[in-house]
């Protein structure tokens, strides 16, 4: 995927994989990105958060799915919560 963004950060990978079915289901293709070592050290995830990706010209669509089913964290995107 190319011209991606971020949609939203959540605290933890299974709310990102959450939403990530949502924008699936609605036929929306999505990446998420976590600073977890590969899985290694799950930790990691809470410094940066979990990013939810998507491309650009579905990022108005993706945050109105997520929206309406209510998945999503509570700290802005580009926002980690500490």
């Amino acid at each position: 995927m190319k011209d991606l963004v971020v949609v939203e950060i959540f605290t933890y990978r299974h709310e990102a994989e959450l939403a990530q079915t949502a924008l699936e289901a609605a036929g929306i293709r999505s990446m998420i990105s976590a600073d977890d070592a590969g899985g290694e050290v799950v930790g990691l995830e809470f410094t940066r958060g979990v990013r939810l990706l998507v491309r650009s010209e579905d990022e108005e669509s993706a945050r109105e799915i997520l929206e309406s089913t209510a998945i999503e964290s509570d700290s802005e995107p580009g926002e980690v919560e500490a």
